[in-house]
């Protein structure tokens, strides 16, 4: 009987746990991209709970067993904003979740071309490259990529001219001309139009954007000497169907974004951009009578088509119009004073059209043709002196990738031809002029790059590019570089190698500064050469509770056996570009750190140190316009609703040596510490919209704030009519002129815009 009892006590319980079990929950769901794609692999989990699972390969779920109650539920993946749902449980209940994830700052994972000209992890690249997508650039919404960059870790926009407001890209402290900017791995942009080729390109249609920092020569070329910014535009197939994104700021400016995608019969796809920016609001906050912001407007169209192949063979083109007029100068500067000596103004129309391509050969050998062209008009005016210019350049490039065993080798035959003219000295005068010489230069070349698996952890590359110039010679860039995986988190890279530019006086020195200084060349120039090296180390966490972070530490030290930089100082109405009787070194480290929570916090911190100098005839120079410390930082918090969303950023930048016009300019000789801080609320409550505002510049930072001398010299005689100059061509010291100053704008070393709010709406159907 005590047995029988037992066994009845048993099977009653079991049936009351086979009950409770079944009036337990269960939820299962899917997770997707925002582009359709499913998420394999994403993790799910209960907030406060140990319950989790992760998903499937086609990105579903499903978690049994669930005791009913009130849940959160957070989803969080690698490179992706984590995305949480509440949901309430009833016994026995089956519930379907299904989430959407919109992709976030971390770019650990991240597909790159970059570095090596194919396609690859990031991890796995034995080249660093830093990957920067749309929601990196939505935490700062700019009217343009150029400006964007103010808020990449070592690569600041610099302008170079207070009036015109014309500027170039320093990475880690070298200036505009040894960037190298790349539309979809096509270099269509020259060291003179690194701002129009970053300016125009709708924001919606760029996928992500990849940075190499030092020289990168040894597979692209001239002008890579210093660093790579390539631009990936969205694939037709997978981009959405239409994206909008219109912003304005209580200074009057208005930017527009409109993207299209749309299918031409089976075999094209077709994604269309088009970029509307207006700003026409005469400020003149300093109180010097010259526009603290030069007057803008522009358009510029994108269209990029992909066309099907057989066997999926690639065969995509692009083509791009830009088109803009603007000017700054005197408050009373209209454009009948335009090349003029009444009122003062510097105006600026250009127009550029660019065409770029890759098809990949029909053969049984994975062989690429790339191929693009760019033709950049400018017609200036700075004053009374006119600035004609027309460049055109062309590239083709026919790649062959072939694997042989532990060997992933990449061939490679590229030329690249220039044309250059414009009315001053440099080409022989005026087109029209019998001395007229347009600078033309065919630059031919071959390389050659092996990737070979050592090890399971360690990688060796190596590469070597040859090139020929008709006015320099042979010129032989190797390139060699070693990945170290130490864990499948943590990443060592080692990389040296060598860089070179043909030079070309078509920058934006040339043309921003030549209003107010004559361009001189002292001699032949011979093409710059560096030596560098690159030392980088990547760390990743996968935290407990679903968050990740990663944190990169780099090291570099460039040296140049000759480098041309602008002299401001021998002579103060003139820049002479010269050869260096010496050598150059740029060296510094660098730190990146990213940390994203479960709980909706996000973070990413970047500094730099940095030092660069010349030594010449024993004498050892700081770099004008540099830094020694520059530093970015991002905060974000979203809700844990998915609404609402908020974002701090910001960069700090250290002292900069400053180009006076000589011993008795009272200005300050070398920058203060400065700020930009910007704050942004977003809210994404209604289907396929976002709307975004918020404030620019918190502290209201310029560079004429805390400063007695006003930062334009002489700006009340810009012809410099009371200006008396010696037989050396230098400013005399006069009654009138005590300080021995010329009118001189290229005095500046940050933005003159202040605070300022701004409101966007973003629309999209996917």
């Amino acid at each position: 009987m005590f047995v029988m009892n037992k066994i009845i006590l048993l099977l009653s319980m079991m049936v009351l746990f086979i009950s409770a079990i079944g009036q337990n929950a269960t939820l299962s769901g899917q997770v997707n991209t925002l582009s359709g794609e499913t998420l394999g692999y994403a993790n799910v989990a209960f907030e406060g709970t140990e319950v989790g699972v992760q998903t499937d390969d086609d990105g579903t779920f499903e978690i049994a067993n669930i005791v009913p109650g009130r849940y959160l539920v957070i989803v969080s993946f690698l490179g992706f904003e984590p995305t949480s749902k509440k949901i309430t449980l009833g016994a026995g209940e089956s519930a379907t979740l299904n989430f959407t994830m919109e992709e976030g700052s971390s770019t650990m994972d991240e597909i790159v071309v970059t570095g090596t000209l194919k396609e690859v992890s990031r991890l796995e690249s034995p080249v660093p490259v830093e990957v920067y997508n749309p929601a990196f650039f939505k935490k700062n919404p700019t009217p343009n990529i150029y400006e964007a960059l103010q808020n990449v870790n070592g690569v600041r926009p610099q302008l170079n001219c207070q009036v015109c407001n014309t500027g170039d890209i320093h990475i880690n402290g070298l200036e505009g001309p040894y960037t190298m900017v790349l539309i979809d791995g096509m270099p269509i942009v020259s060291s003179l139009a690194t701002v129009y080729g970053l300016s125009g390109i709708p924001n919606s249609l760029v996928e992500r954007m990849e940075i190499v920092k030092g020289p990168a020569s040894s597979l692209y070329g001239s002008e890579a000497i210093g660093g790579l910014i390539n631009i990936i535009t969205k694939n037709p197939e997978k981009a959405p169907i239409l994206s909008a994104d219109v912003m304005g700021t209580t200074w009057g400016e208005l930017n527009t974004d409109l993207g299209i995608r749309f299918n031409l019969g089976k075999k094209m796809s077709v994604l269309t951009g088009i970029n509307y920016f207006n700003y026409d609001n005469p400020i003149d906050n300093n109180n010097d009578n010259f526009t603290d912001v030069t007057i803008q407007k522009r358009i510029s169209v994108f269209q990029k088509w992909n066309i099907k192949r057989k066997d999926n063979r690639l065969f995509t083109l692009a083509g791009r119009y830009y088109w803009e007029d603007r000017w700054g100068g005197e408050m009373d500067w209209s454009k009948e004073f335009r090349g003029g000596d009444k009122i003062y103004g510097e105006a600026i129309t250009t127009e550029r059209v660019e065409f770029m391509g890759q098809y990949q050969l029909p053969t049984a050998e994975n062989m690429m043709l790339s191929f693009s062209f760019n033709s950049h008009d400018q017609n200036s005016v700075y004053g009374d002196l006119p600035y004609i210019a027309d460049q055109k350049i062309g590239f083709g490039q026919l790649t062959w990738d072939k694997t042989l065993g532990k060997h992933d080798l990449l061939f490679g035959t590229a030329l690249r031809y220039t044309f250059y003219d414009d009315n001053t000295p440099a080409t022989g005068g005026d087109e029209n002029s019998p001395d007229n010489n347009p600078d033309e230069i065919w630059l031919p070349g071959i390389f050659v790059q092996d990737e070979i698996d050592l090890h399971e952890n360690h990688t060796l590359l190596m590469g070597l590019r040859y090139d020929y110039n008709d006015i320099h010679g042979n010129i032989l860039t190797p390139r060699l570089a070693y990945k170290w995986s130490i864990t499948k988190n943590d990443i060592f890279r080692i990389n040296a190698g060598t860089g070179f530019r043909v030079v070309n006086l078509f920058t934006e020195d040339h043309a921003a500064l030549t209003g107010a200084r004559e361009v001189t060349v002292k001699e032949e120039l011979k093409p710059e050469q560096s030596y560098n090296v690159n030392v980088n180390y990547i760390k990743k966490k996968y935290l407990d509770n679903g968050g990740s972070g990663s944190i990169e530490l780099s090291g570099w030290y460039t040296y140049f056996t000759n480098v041309i930089f602008p002299d401001y100082e021998t002579n103060a109405n003139q820049i002479i570009y010269d050869n260096l009787d010496g050598s150059a070194v740029t060296k510094g480290l660098s730190l990146n750190a990213d940390l994203t929570l479960h709980n909706g916090f996000s973070f990413m911190l970047g500094g730099t140190l940095m030092d660069v100098s010349t030594e010449e005839g024993g004498i050892k120079e700081r770099q004008i316009l540099t830094e020694r410390f520059t530093g970015t930082w991002s905060v974000s918090y979203k809700f844990m609703d998915n609404k609402f969303a908020v974002d701090y950023t910001g960069n700090v930048y250290g002292p900069m040596r400053l180009p006076l016009l000589g011993e008795l300019d009272p200005r300050p000789d070398e920058s203060p510490w400065w700020s930009i801080q910007n704050i942004q609320l977003t809210y994404k409550g209604v289907k396929n919209v976002e709307f975004y505002g918020g404030v620019k510049n918190l502290l209201n930072w310029t560079p004429w704030k805390n400063q007695d001398q006003p930062i334009i010299a002489r700006s009340f005689d810009p012809f410099d009519r009371n200006v008396d100059f010696g037989a050396d061509g230098n400013v005399l010291a006069t009654a009138q002129n005590p300080n021995a100053l010329t009118f001189d704008p290229s005095y500046v070393y940050a933005p003159n815009q202040g605070i300022r709010g701004f409101f966007g709406i973003r629309y999209m159907i996917r």
